[in-house]
């Protein structure tokens, strides 16, 4: 009789979601929440479809990382809401984790990420260039950035005849720096795919966040996007991307439905951030005003950039050909 494999066990495997066979999850909004609330937790219907949901959102952003994870948010076309989804992704993760989070501005045209987060740009990451071999702890460099919560910003040059000058050995530099203080580095990369800095945060990324919008345009210009990540070399990363679509511009004439497989065809997920006010006054960003929809939005996203932190996960493999639903 063939006996049975024998398979290496650590202390890792007992959890509370491996070995607890109820917990009693307690619903905290709704009827159900109510329910709960006004028997004193003696009737439980515990939590419904939509909070659960949420619950399996923040126990993936949750996920354990060893070591760092670099993400890159991309678009070949500005103003579709990147700065934005950097703004949104940084501030959901730093919250929900107990690690350490910065959001770094790499836009080389005076990009908005500092002003939409913290309204700091008095020290940017030029300022950090000049001094990055004297920089040797965390401490060091908190003089070099600002705070949103507990999400750390590094802004970029706000002079564009210095911010054009960015190159990729710079900002190499710069996240090899910040690999040492932080496990989860976000890069607004700035719009653009062809100029110096944005060379070295497509060779540092662990994973990419496409950003495109439910409009001819923008949906055609993320989908361009992954053509051109695919034709320099890119190709794994592009199947495994996540693509968010802004709804800040959208209309009813356009078969969102229809957008939304074409990119799901080609990436490993997409996600939808719906039209918010708080988001479309270009303010700093407070997640607390935005609405349960975008929050919750930002959330799938989160946790969908958290799928990427396990190591053993296999990337998405890329469409075969005819098999993604044509835009046109």
């Amino acid at each position: 009789m063939t006996q049975p494999t024998a398979v290496a066990r650590t202390a890792a495997e007992i959890t509370e979601d491996a070995v607890v066979r109820f917990r009693g999850d307690r619903p905290r909004r709704g009827w159900r929440g109510a329910v709960y609330t006004a028997t004193r937790g003696w009737v439980n219907p515990g939590p419904g479809p939509a909070e659960a949901t949420r619950q399996q959102w923040l126990t993936r952003i949750r996920r354990p990382l060893r070591g760092v994870h670099r993400v890159a948010v991309t678009s070949i076309k500005g103003g579709v809401g990147k700065t934005t989804v950097a703004a949104g992704l940084g501030l959901v993760l730093a919250e929900n984790r107990g690690d350490r989070v910065i959001a770094v501005d790499a836009n080389p045209n005076a990009g908005t990420l500092a002003d939409r987060l913290t309204a700091d740009t008095t020290v940017t990451m030029r300022e950090l260039l000049r001094d990055v071999e004297h920089t040797r702890s965390l401490t060091d460099l908190a003089h070099f950035t600002s705070l949103a919560g507990r999400l750390h910003v590094l802004a970029s040059e706000q002079d564009p005849a210095m911010s054009a000058l960015l190159q990729r050995e710079e900002y190499e530099k710069v996240v090899a720096l910040l690999a040492r203080y932080y496990n989860v580095v976000i890069t607004d990369s700035g719009t653009g795919l062809i100029h110096s800095a944005m060379e070295g945060t497509l060779a540092t990324a662990d994973s990419l966040v496409v950003v495109g919008a439910p409009t001819v345009d923008g949906a055609a210009r993320a989908s361009l996007t992954l053509d051109w990540l695919e034709a320099e070399g890119y190709r794994e990363a592009a199947a495994d991307a996540v693509v968010v679509l802004s709804c800040d511009r959208s209309s009813k004439d356009v078969d969102v439905t229809r957008v939304r497989e074409h990119f799901a065809a080609r990436c490993r997920a997409v996600v939808e951030i719906p039209f918010d006010p708080h988001l479309a006054t270009g303010g700093r960003i407070d997640v607390e005003r935005l609405r349960r929809r975008t929050r919750d939005a930002f959330l799938e996203l989160a946790a969908h950039v958290a799928d990427g932190f396990d190591p053993g996960r296999v990337p998405s493999a890329p469409a075969a050909s005819g098999e993604v639903p044509a835009l046109a």
